[in-house]
């Protein structure tokens, strides 16, 4: 009785500082890409300024009552505000159910923006290598490299229709793997300079390990890292 009690008044002190720090937002569309479980939404957050974006930015949002997730914006327009993240839903969580639940016109929050410290590098030729956990973060790092012929990309989703989609609809220089062993093969093949070729790894851990290894195995020490737990 006495630890439920303790826990409801922790819950509460939670709840009064959320409600001080919660920002708003709106959801403009929400888009469900087909035989997938990849949700794209188009949201309006009219108190960030994203001229300042020169770094791949994130946005925690709140998604349940305590709970927050870290999503990476991506083709944002700084001049209305709006910005699109890509939710992979087939993951067992709040952020998933979130997702899934949302609806054109609804209200969110979150609690602001932060940099991933991560910037593609202003002139050597860039290569983003993620899985599906990490696609708004290469569609970001794509969005700041200029001019965008010097950005590659190769990232691993198990469904070929999926990976056509992503082609078609954000970017044909998404290279589509089904596998990190198909990954680490077309990078064998692809022969980059490792003078001037620059690598951002962006998803599952033990992917991202296993790719930095094999990368240093190839003679590059041009590698920035993000990756995510399960």
């Amino acid at each position: 009785m006495e630890i439920s009690f303790i826990k409801q008044l922790k819950n509460k002190a939670g709840r009064l500082i959320e409600n001080q720090l919660l920002k708003t937002g709106r959801v403009n569309d929400v888009r469900n890409l087909e035989s997938s479980g990849l949700i794209e939404l188009e949201v309006h957050l009219p108190h960030i300024n994203m001229h300042n974006w020169n770094q791949v930015p994130y946005i925690k949002f709140r998604v349940d009552d305590l709970s927050f997730r870290d999503y990476t914006p991506f083709g944002w327009d700084a001049e209305t505000s709006t910005c699109s993240v890509i939710i992979d839903s087939d993951h067992q969580g709040p952020g998933s159910q979130w997702a899934k639940n949302l609806q054109t016109g609804d209200t969110i929050y979150y609690i602001g923006t932060d940099s991933t410290r991560q910037s593609p590098h202003p002139t050597d030729f860039v290569v983003g290598l993620g899985d599906a956990s990490g696609i708004g973060h290469l569609l970001a790092l794509q969005q700041l490299t200029v001019p965008v012929s010097r950005f590659e990309s190769a990232v691993v989703i198990d469904s070929s229709e999926t990976g056509q989609l992503l082609q078609e609809n954000y970017s044909p220089a998404l290279n589509i793997m089904s596998s990190i062993e198909e990954l680490a093969g077309w990078l064998v093949k692809q022969g980059y300079c490792t003078a001037h070729t620059w690598f951002y790894l962006i998803g599952n851990n033990q992917m991202v390990v296993a790719l930095r290894k094999q990368l240093k195995s190839m003679g590059h020490s041009h590698i920035q890292v993000k990756g995510f737990w399960n």
